[in-house]
């Protein structure tokens, strides 16, 4: 969130500040290109106020290798991340408890090993990979970071290296646009074996062809994801949806969201998501400091919270805890 606006937040009651959450999805990086968000940056954000007490850090093209053979570069983030996390057992915050990297799976066979150097540089804390998939054919949506091709979830080659995540006991965070969830279900339904979660909803977009479309996106995106829920072995991030793609123009208000603002905006995707899922296989989820862009973290999760309400404790411990917890092997 830019300074200017991060000065106007209104800062809210914590709702329900003794429920005890887990956090599958944020990131971690070295202020070389953009502002630092390490430990400490993390500690203030899951410090504000709601009871943190896991996190999960999900690739993002961190301390790559810079030498190597280029495939296995991208384990330079697993062994840079397990010394943070290492670090954050110190009982003074939220310890950052599972470690999501990245491997190009386009390697096929080759993924074995560069995921069992992941689970030997991860020191017990490595649970999976992301492989991005995010493409859309306009111009104005960029690529995703990983720089995939169309129907990279459909590529055979793809397919085999993701073949081997499954005997590793690893499981797979995908990462696409709406209008591809539907290459998705086709995975999932070819890996039945294989756990997937899906980030953030899907990427359901808001801006280039699909600005001022949203009834028309929040149709198709019903459509398309009633489908992938019916896969067992499918999951959902609920969260991820304050970033300038999906169109809500929060990053560019004078002043961010409440709360309420939030759920009278994004509430349709969350109730519909748990709805086809079920709680036993949604997580909500931060994306920061990626989301950080649009509002705080204390006021994200009191959204979350303002969302869940209508569901009975168990379900609510699922949401915000259970689910995160079993999907990643939390200890």
């Amino acid at each position: 969130m830019p300074d200017a606006q991060l000065s106007k937040t209104v800062l809210e009651p914590v709702l329900e500040p003794d429920r005890a959450i887990v956090d599958p999805h944020h990131h971690l990086w070295p202020g070389e290109d953009r502002p630092a968000y390490l430990l400490d940056e993390l500690r203030a954000d899951t410090g504000s106020g709601h009871r943190i007490e896991a996190t999960v850090f999900i690739e993002c093209l961190t301390a790559y290798r810079e030498s190597g053979p280029d495939a296995m570069r991208c384990v330079g983030e697993t062994e840079f991340v397990r010394p943070i996390a290492e670090a954050s057992r110190d009982g003074n915050g939220a310890r950052v408890a599972a470690i999501v990297g990245a491997a190009d799976l386009r390697v096929g066979d080759a993924a074995e090993d560069i995921l069992a150097a992941h689970i030997s540089g991860g020191g017990g804390l490595f649970r999976g990979i992301r492989h991005a998939a995010s493409w859309d054919p306009s111009d104005a949506i960029r690529v995703s970071h990983h720089k995939p091709p169309p129907h990279l979830y459909l590529d055979a080659t793809f397919r085999t290296g993701f073949a081997k995540l499954a005997p590793l006991g690893l499981s797979f965070d995908a990462w696409l646009y709406h209008p591809q969830i539907p290459e998705l279900t086709d995975l999932a339904r070819a890996f039945p074996e294989t756990a997937i979660v899906l980030d953030h909803f899907g990427g359901p977009l808001g801006i280039g062809p699909y600005a001022d479309k949203r009834v028309e996106v929040f149709t198709d995106w019903r459509r398309d994801i009633a489908p992938l829920a019916a896969c067992p072995n499918v999951f959902v991030k609920l969260g991820g949806m304050a970033m300038p793609i999906n169109g809500y123009g929060w990053h560019k208000d004078p002043a961010p969201p409440s709360s309420e603002a939030f759920v009278d905006a994004q509430g349709d995707y969350y109730l519909a998501a748990i709805d086809l899922f079920s709680p036993a296989r949604c997580m909500f989820e931060s994306n920061f400091p990626v989301d950080k862009v649009s509002l705080s973290y204390r006021t994200l999760w009191n959204a979350f919270k303002r969302l869940a309400a209508p569901f009975n404790e168990a379900e609510k411990d699922q949401l915000f805890r259970g689910t995160a917890t079993g999907f990643y092997r939390l200890a």
